[in-house]
């Protein structure tokens, strides 16, 4: 018999983070690829989850989710972006960024439409086009300096576009779009009348001073944006996969519309934890920031000093080194050979790309690890020599 899988969903194995974690338990090797913290999340987040777990919060959720958590999901946007929603009809509880984006697209995307990618992008985003029937249309970031070039968006559009996917600050690369190619971008939505999947995922983890712009928050852009963020980045909770789709009433009612059928509901007990930590004092979200900022820089310095070049990391979990000058041309090998001959785990960029050739020695390391870890993993690598 032929493989039981449709056809549009054969390029997609197992996803490399779940090999490279394996590779990591299998060989003791320090994991920096897959982008999980490995401390918790705020405590008193912890006991209200608890207290819902032991309270009688334990049965279905409302459709759209608990009246608490839209509640605060609209007034975080209020807060820190003067975005104003109506938590009944413009806000949609998710299981996580992830369902979220699945449903926007098969939401929005028939089949044969076209979604322009930016890439490198999370693997998610071209699995969830190929499930939608659409057609992906990429546009590479510039290495090493991740400039995008707008012509070539431009370029990509044609009259069968439908969407226009944007993520920033941006996995992998830790890239935080500025705000005049947000600007770029929302010019091209508007011309070709594209609705724009925003996954904003890690907006609070900016870093040297720089502000996350959601896109919605720019000229002509509040009516055609649905923005999606989640629990799991900026709180050190992955596992709680808590997210939530934000936009114009019309477009989150026909996410709802899909998002019925994937997963009906999020997690009951979780969400007015979530609700709790939206509304924690400004010093919360910077501080965390700052202390990423700071774990970012220990592991940049530890790959000066092996003479691995960086590209610029302005935010998320996440920076790409340039292994090249150490003889580095396949970083899929190099990553499955890293665990065992050096103890650290990575991730190849060119996963991310549907060209993987500009990108083939370049290696994403997730700096969101506890001080001693990043230690260890810096003295690992320094078996790689100066070039």
């Amino acid at each position: 018999m032929t493989s039981p899988l449709v056809s549009r969903m054969r390029p997609f194995g197992t996803t490399i983070f779940a090999e490279m974690t394996q590779r990591a338990l299998q060989h003791d090797a320090v994991n920096l690829g897959q982008g999980f913290p490995d401390t918790d999340g705020p405590s008193r987040m912890l006991q209200i989850a608890a207290e819902g777990l032991h309270g009688g919060l334990n049965q279905y959720a409302p459709a759209r989710g608990l009246p608490v958590l839209r509640q605060a999901v609209a007034e975080h946007q209020q807060r820190f972006y003067g975005i104003p929603l109506d938590p009944d009809t413009q806000v949609l509880v998710t299981v996580g960024a992830t369902e979220g984006i699945a449903a926007a697209l098969l939401a929005l995307v028939e089949p044969g439409d076209e979604v322009v990618v930016i890439e490198p992008a999370y693997d998610s985003y071209d699995a969830s086009v190929a499930l939608a029937g659409g057609v992906r249309r990429p546009v590479a970031l510039r290495f090493p300096d991740l400039a995008l070039d707008l012509d070539t968006v431009r370029d990509a559009v044609t009259a069968r576009t439908r969407v226009l996917l944007v993520n920033t600050p941006h996995n992998p690369t830790g890239k935080v779009f500025t705000t005049e190619e947000l600007q770029g971008l929302a010019a091209v939505a508007r011309e070709h009348d594209l609705w724009v999947v925003s996954d904003e995922v890690y907006e609070h983890l900016v870093f040297d001073g720089r502000r996350h712009v959601p896109i919605a928050t720019l000229p002509g852009m509040a009516e055609r944006t649905l923005t999606i963020s989640s629990v799991g980045k900026t709180f050190s909770l992955t596992g709680w996969k808590t997210g939530w789709v934000t936009g114009p009433a019309d477009a989150v009612a026909a996410v709802a519309a899909v998002k019925q059928f994937l997963t009906f509901v999020g997690v009951t007990h979780l969400q007015p934890a979530v609700a709790h930590g939206l509304g924690l004092p400004e010093a919360f979200f910077t501080g965390f920031a700052a202390e990423l900022q700071a774990k970012r820089d220990l592991l940049v310095e530890a790959l000066a000093r092996v003479g691995v070049p960086v590209a610029p990391s302005e935010g998320t979990y996440f920076v790409v080194a340039d292994l090249s000058g150490h003889g580095v041309e396949d970083a899929v090998d190099f990553c499955r050979r890293m665990p065992v001959e050096i103890g650290v785990v990575g991730v190849p960029v060119s996963v991310f790309c549907s060209d993987p050739a500009p990108v083939a020695s370049l290696v994403r390391f997730a700096f969101c690890k506890r001080d001693e870890v990043l230690e260890e993993a810096a003295r690992r690598l320094q078996v790689l020599g100066p070039r």
